[in-house]
């Protein structure tokens, strides 16, 4: 048999704003929040097996294989489509996990889009995004391969088209816990909602923002420096902290000055995620 091969990027996201409106009963957060991707991130390669058995080659520390997102994301799929096959799957991983730029989400959605076309299983891509919810409230958002206004826990996805510009994001040296950051008592919990379409100019507020800042002096560090440049934001519950310039040049020049204390990378926002673009290609 040939094996079937193919390697995928997986995007990074940033959540341009984040607005909390109130906790659930079930323990979650209704959130108001603005999905980008940016033109960075890892990148996964797949192997199709004839025996069915799904192997994560490339090892994460402290988290062992069948608990990985990669893995769950690739059983559930097989489980649910009845798939007989396997993949061997290796990951180039440069996105930090607990910064708030959607590495595992990101991650299991590209094995979900990988996976459905390497076992050409003709899901669709409302199939597929109702499953990756069951993996995680940001994975939808990632099958889609759309900016998105999104609401309720992070799953109901209205398209978007902001801006497209140029990033600088830092990467503080710390892994921001969400649960620890939603359970904090001092959280905003209730903004009022956006009601107008597109989100009007000057919503970039992330609620998250001062109980990360003061609990975590690396990012308050990080967005002290940044906003000296531009208006510097945390992404999701962070770590990582960004910040738009009108070009790639300009940006360039504030990450050169930046990273010389700081971790960090330059990347342009996209509207339509690199791994639909990808995937779109080999159409």
């Amino acid at each position: 048999m040939t094996v079937e091969k193919l390697t995928l990027p997986s995007p990074a996201k940033l959540n341009l704003m984040l607005h909390i409106l109130g906790r659930r009963e079930d323990g979650y957060h209704e959130l108001q929040t603005l999905f980008q991707f940016l033109d960075y991130g890892d990148e996964l390669t797949f192997a199709v097996r004839d025996d069915g058995v799904i192997r994560l080659h490339t090892e994460f520390e402290g988290v062992p294989h069948d608990s990985n997102l990669i893995v769950k994301a690739a059983k559930k799929l097989q489980a649910q489509s009845g798939c007989a096959l396997g993949i061997d799957i290796w990951i180039d991983k440069i996105l930090p996990m607990g910064g708030g730029i959607g590495g595992g989400s990101s991650n299991a959605a590209t094995t979900l889009l990988g996976l459905n076309h390497l076992w050409k299983l003709g899901w669709d891509l409302d199939r597929l995004a109702a499953l990756g919810l069951t993996l995680g409230a940001d994975v939808p958002v990632f099958v889609r391969g759309h900016a998105a206004f999104a609401e309720g826990v992070g799953e109901k996805l209205t398209p978007e088209n902001p801006e497209e510009p140029w990033y600088v994001v830092l990467v503080p040296q710390v892994s921001v816990s969400t649960a620890e950051i939603f359970s904090d008592p001092l959280l905003t919990r209730n903004s009022p909602p956006i009601k107008v379409r597109p989100v009007p100019k000057g919503n970039s507020r992330n609620d998250c923002l001062p109980v990360v800042a003061r609990r975590y002096p690396e990012v308050r560090n990080a967005l002290n420096l940044l906003g000296k440049f531009t208006e510097a934001k945390l992404t999701g519950t962070g770590s990582c902290v960004f910040g738009g310039f009108p070009n790639k040049a300009e940006a360039d020049k504030v990450s050169a000055l930046l990273t010389e204390t700081l971790t960090g990378f330059v990347a342009k926002g996209s509207n339509v995620s690199m791994l639909h673009r990808k995937l779109q290609s080999l159409l």
